[in-house]
C-alpha cells in the first residue's frame, strides 16, 4: 500500500508541472497589462513601465516561467499578489478553508440525498418513486449550477425572505449555496447509485443470503451496497474535487469570499500570481482526493486489499539461473 501511494504522489509531479504551464501560458497570452492595471489608466506611461521592469514582466515568456518554477519548487514562494502586495500563499490560505467548508456541506448533502434515493429507486424499480426520482436526476444533471443558485436566491431571499442572499456571517448564510451544489451534485451520485445497486443485487450471493431468510433490510445494507459503493465512492471523489474548483460561480453568485470568488477577481485585475497559485492548489486538492478514492477502495473491498498484500508478500521477481 505505501510502495503504492509512494507512485501516485510521484505521478502527481508531471500533473502540476502541466498545470502550472497551461495556466501560466494562459495569463501571459490573456490581454492586458498587469502593471497597467495595478497603477490605473491615469498612470504615466513611465511610471507604468518602471513598474513592469521591477515586476520582471518585461522579460521573456520562458525566462518568466522558468523563473516562477525554481521559485515554486526551490522556495516553496507563489510571489505576491500585484493588488495587495501580499504573499499569494497567505491570501490563499486565507479563503481556502471557506471554500473547502462549502464543498464539504454539499457533498454531505449530496451523499445523503443521492445515496438513500438511489438505494430506493434500485429496490424498487420501475415504481412511482423511481420515475419520480430519475426524471429529478436528469433536470438536477442538466440543470447549470449558478442558473440554480440565482433561482434560489430569487425565490428564497427576494419573494419568500427566508434566508440571506449574499454573504457567509453565519449558519444561515450557507444553507443556499451548500443546497444548490449539494442537491446538483446529488443527481448524479443517486443515477450511479441506482445502476451500480441493481447490478449487485441480481447477483448470486444476494440471492443466497435471501434463500437462507435474512432480514431485507440486512441484505440490502451489509450485502448489496458495500459491494455497490465502489463506482459510487469513485463519483463522490470527483465530485468533491469537481466542487473545489466548481465552487467559483457559486461563491460569486452569493458573494462568499473563498478561493472560487477571489480566483475569479484576480482574473478581472491581471493579477496573475493569485491565479497561477490558486488554480495550482486546486489541481493539487483534485490530485489528493484522487488518491484518498484509490486508499479507500482497499478498505471497502476485500479483493483489492488482498491483491496489496499478496503483491507486498511476492515483492519483486528475482531471475533464477539455469
Amino acid at each position: 500500500m505505501l510502495r503504492y501511494i509512494g507512485k501516485r504522489l510521484l505521478m502527481m509531479i508531471p500533473v502540476l508541472l502541466g498545470v502550472i504551464i497551461i495556466v501560466f501560458t494562459i495569463m501571459y497570452m490573456t490581454p492586458g497589462d498587469p502593471a497597467r492595471m495595478i497603477l490605473g489608466e491615469a498612470a504615466s506611461a513611465s511610471a507604468v513601465e518602471e513598474l513592469s521592469e521591477t515586476l520582471g514582466l518585461n522579460d521573456s515568456y520562458f525566462v518568466q516561467l522558468l523563473r516562477y518554477i525554481k521559485d515554486l519548487v526551490f522556495d516553496f514562494d507563489l510571489g505576491n499578489s500585484y493588488a495587495s502586495k501580499k504573499p499569494v500563499i497567505d491570501e490563499i490560505l486565507e479563503r481556502f478553508p471557506t471554500t473547502i467548508l462549502l464543498a464539504t456541506l454539499s457533498v454531505a448533502i449530496s451523499v445523503i440525498v443521492g445515496v438513500s434515493m438511489g438505494i430506493i429507486s434500485a429496490t424498487k424499480q420501475y415504481s412511482i418513486f423511481d420515475k419520480i426520482a430519475t426524471s429529478i436526476s436528469l433536470i438536477g444533471v442538466s440543470m447549470p449550477t449558478f442558473w440554480a443558485g440565482l433561482m434560489a436566491v430569487i425565490i428564497f431571499s427576494v419573494y419568500l425572505r427566508w434566508l440571506p442572499a449574499s454573504g457567509s456571517y453565519g449558519w444561515k448564510y450557507w444553507i443556499l449555496p451548500s443546497l444548490t451544489l449539494g442537491l446538483s451534485s446529488s443527481a448524479t451520485i443517486m443515477r450511479m447509485t441506482r445502476s451500480s445497486m441493481l447490478e449487485v443485487i441480481r447477483q448470486d450471493y444476494i440471492r443466497t443470503a435471501r434463500a437462507k431468510g435474512q432480514n431485507e433490510r440486512v441484505v440490502i445494507i451489509y450485502h448489496a451496497l458495500k459491494n455497490a459503493m465502489i463506482p459510487v465512492i469513485t463519483v463522490i471523489g470527483m465530485r468533491f474535487g469537481t466542487l473545489l474548483g466548481g465552487s467559483v460561480l457559486i461563491e460569486s453568485v452569493f458573494a462568499i469570499s473563498g478561493l472560487g470568488k477571489f480566483i475569479i477577481d484576480s482574473i478581472n485585475m491581471r493579477d496573475n500570481p493569485v491565479v497561477q497559485g490558486g488554480v495550482l492548489l486546486l489541481a493539487l486538492s483534485f490530485s489528493i482526493c484522487n488518491l484518498l478514492v484509490d486508499i479507500l477502495y482497499g478498505f471497502i473491498d476485500p479483493r483489492i486489499k488482498s491483491q496489496y498484500k499478496l503483491s507486498r508478500k511476492r515483492g519483486p521477481k528475482k531471475n533464477v539461473e539455469a
